[in-house]
């Protein structure tokens, strides 16, 4: 007969590894923790021809059980008094390189989150965290197989966020902005 001391010893030692990694694997990510939470405020879009569009602007960001995500909600007024609202939600989860973040926005066969195919019209995303700015990246190719490239910057101030925006299509800047975003309580 075979000691079983030992063997539920050995069980309970796996055990507690595996919590331990569910634990660290669920701990929000040091840089990323610092970003947590709510802002919004209020910019004018500067469009390439010089003119400006007033927007309203929101972003959340949480930790996912993987990484994290990115909420954001822009409010668009127009001059013909037509207003329009876009929401987007995108989460990221770790890449190999450090500070360098996957988009996880769609599931496969598997179930697994992975990137979207920028060859099928879909945007490619990624984020990286670069001292105290996290910026979001999406590159789409359109059907010409010319190419756009939005940027935002969102850099820890006090207060909030100091966001900073850009799309660049086919090398010429068609869209900025630059706004402070008030962290609400």
């Amino acid at each position: 007969m075979r000691p079983v001391l030992p063997i539920r010893a050995a069980l309970l030692a796996a055990c507690v590894a595996v919590l331990w990694t569910m634990t660290a694997a669920a701990q929000p990510d040091e840089a990323i923790a610092r970003f947590v939470g709510s802002y919004s405020g209020t910019a004018e879009i500067v469009n390439a021809d010089g003119s400006k569009t007033p927007r309203d602007l929101s972003v959340r960001i949480e930790t996912t059980r993987r990484g994290f995500s990115v909420k954001w909600s822009t409010v668009t007024y127009r001059e013909d008094g037509d207003i329009s609202e876009k929401n987007y939600d995108i989460s990221f989860t770790p890449s190999d390189r450090d500070g360098v973040y996957a988009a996880a926005m769609k599931k496969n066969v598997f179930g697994h989150e992975v990137q979207l195919d920028p060859m099928k019209g879909e945007p490619y995303v990624w984020a990286r965290i670069t001292g105290d700015t996290l910026t979001v990246y999406s590159l789409f190719v359109d059907h010409d197989g010319g190419y756009e490239l939005q940027q935002f910057d969102r850099t820890l101030a006090e207060g909030g966020l100091q966001l900073d925006f850009k799309r660049i299509s086919d090398g010429m800047q068609k869209r900025t902005t630059s706004a402070f975003l008030q962290r609400e309580e």
